[in-house]
């Protein structure tokens, strides 16, 4: 399930794009203002964002640019939605970051084709590329991980965990996804088989410092991020 985040400070749209999104399958975070957006950011990077030109304070090309400039936030998808119609607008918008750009009034079938065309464009180009967070790297075509010169070794399920949190870095998922995502929908097992899959992950990323990598988010599930990645 991708999770969108709708920046949107009129709140009869707002809910009018959840409910649609929602009922596609999406998971929906609202926000109504550039500083609201930037804490749901923070808390949880989302899969993609539907971003309004007008909010109250700073503006939502302002907050793209700010996006841009972050590494974090660097390659964060994001729709304009805006009433602002005029072609040197939109120029000022793509300008800014805005994967796409969207004016009101829009149809909820356009809006959906746009998400799903820049998801499709967002989405790692092959599954055998090779994938690096901070100093870790993996390699599907070889089945090495690695950091720097040493060599990790890992079992193949959780080869294909690390597999999914590195191309998925910093986001928060539950064991019900990474269930569904690393085992496969088809497959009914017990969602504590992600705990030890987990705990072996991490102490095969243990000596080579990079166990903490694989944070545990109280109440949510899991997440990789770099902050965890001791100095070399």
């Amino acid at each position: 399930m991708s999770r969108v985040l709708v920046v949107e400070d009129e709140t009869a749209i707002a809910e009018l794009i959840s409910i649609n999104l929602r009922h596609a399958g999406y998971e929906v975070t609202l926000a109504a203002t550039a500083e609201q957006a930037q804490a749901a950011v923070d808390a949880v990077l989302p899969d993609l964002v539907l971003l309004d030109w007008m909010l109250p304070g700073s503006s939502g090309i302002a907050l793209a640019r700010q996006w841009r400039a972050a590494a974090r936030t660097r390659e964060l998808p994001i729709i304009m939605l805006t009433a602002r119609a005029e072609e040197s607008d939109k120029v000022v918008g793509l300008d800014a970051g805005a994967d796409d750009y969207l004016t009101k009034p829009f149809s909820t079938g356009e809006l959906l084709a746009r998400i799903r065309a820049v998801l499709r464009r967002r989405a790692p180009e092959a599954l055998d590329s090779a994938v690096e967070v901070g100093h870790l790297r993996l390699d599907p075509s070889t089945r090495r991980v690695t950091r720097g010169a040493e060599e990790i070794r890992v079992g193949p399920t959780e080869f294909r965990l690390l597999h999914f949190f590195m191309t998925h870095p910093e986001r928060v998922h539950t064991r019900a996804q990474l269930l569904d995502r690393v085992w496969g929908d088809h497959v009914f097992i017990e969602e504590r088989t992600v705990d030890v899959h987990v705990k072996r992950l991490r102490e095969a990323l243990s000596p080579v410092q990079c166990s903490q990598m694989i944070e545990t988010v109280r109440g949510a599930g899991y997440r990789l991020t770099q902050s965890g990645l001791a100095a070399a």
